[in-house]
């Protein structure tokens, strides 16, 4: 629901969450995101990347074909994960690949049916230590699900919104005077982030955007974000994105889209010894016995 100018009407009852977005943010966001994104070719170059990682996404998981995933597939995945990245090499070092394969195998078990969401995706974080170690896992879990079948799953990530510690593109859109005091009672399960996919949508179209508008909210979203970190990022940020004078590297860095150096092919990804992956490569990662 948007605070936009314009003639109040009756509004139907509304099913599920009710989201009071801000218009005005939005709008904001909007404007500067396609300002910000015009000298490095525009938005539809950022969408059309999008399109190109759920592509990859879906080759290798969709269909059944997750059960076939080697490891270095896994590894040119998460490559475009920005908050896994990080992480997941030296995890698969010390546990081994096949733990997380049987948990995303059974992630992707039943992935027709959205209404499973999230006991999939709650079963799937439970799989591993509820600890600071191992948060992103919520985020992988909610990547491979809206980039292996974006028509039927919003983006569920953290930095979208999580209810635990109140922060996310959520509350960045948020309609209130003093946000930052605002204690917004939306859970961060399936259905609230299919309403606020659909709000977004919506917004877009006002804004005359009708082509791949799962994608343009993905951006816009991130975006909003990317806002957060240059103004508010805290020291848990800050480790993951660096300061930078381009108004649209926080941008692409939510997103993934900055993981490949189209020369080489290495990525930012690191593995156990510290060496990049590069994508395609049939490396494994040197396993280590967890102490």
């Amino acid at each position: 629901m948007f605070r936009l100018a314009r003639k109040p009407a009756p509004e139907p009852v509304p099913q599920g969450p009710v989201l009071d977005l801000s218009g005005p943010r939005l709008r904001r966001a909007l404007e500067h995101l396609i300002e910000s994104a015009e000298p490095t070719g525009g938005v539809e170059r950022y969408v059309s990347a999008l399109v190109l990682k759920a592509s990859l996404f879906e080759e290798l998981l969709g269909k059944g074909r997750v059960s076939e995933m080697t490891e270095a597939e896994f590894l040119d995945l998460a490559a475009f994960i920005t908050p896994v990245r990080r992480r997941v090499g030296p995890w698969i070092g010390k546990y081994g690949y096949d733990v997380l394969h049987r948990a995303i195998v059974r992630l992707l078990d039943g992935w027709a049916d959205p209404e499973t969401a999230d006991l999939r995706l709650t079963r799937f974080i439970a799989t591993f230590p509820e600890d600071r170690e191992h948060r992103w896992m919520r985020d992988l879990g909610a990547e491979i699900l809206h980039f292996t079948a974006p028509d039927r799953y919003p983006l569920m990530t953290r930095w979208v919104w999580d209810n635990r510690v109140g922060t996310g593109v959520l509350r960045e859109i948020w309609f209130a005077d003093d946000v930052d005091t605002v204690q917004i009672d939306v859970p961060d399960t399936y259905e609230s982030f299919v309403m606020l996919g659909e709000e977004i949508e919506g917004f877009l179209k006002e804004n005359g955007v009708f082509r791949d508008l799962t994608f343009y909210g993905d951006l816009l979203m991130a975006h909003v974000y990317a806002a957060y970190i240059n103004d508010r990022g805290g020291q848990y940020l800050r480790s993951d994105f660096a300061n930078t004078g381009d108004p649209m590297a926080h941008t692409r860095r939510m997103l993934g889209l900055d993981s490949v150096d189209t020369e080489t092919g290495r990525t930012r990804l690191k593995l156990i010894d510290g060496t990049a992956h590069v994508l395609g490569t049939a490396r494994q990662v040197e396993h280590t016995e967890a102490s």
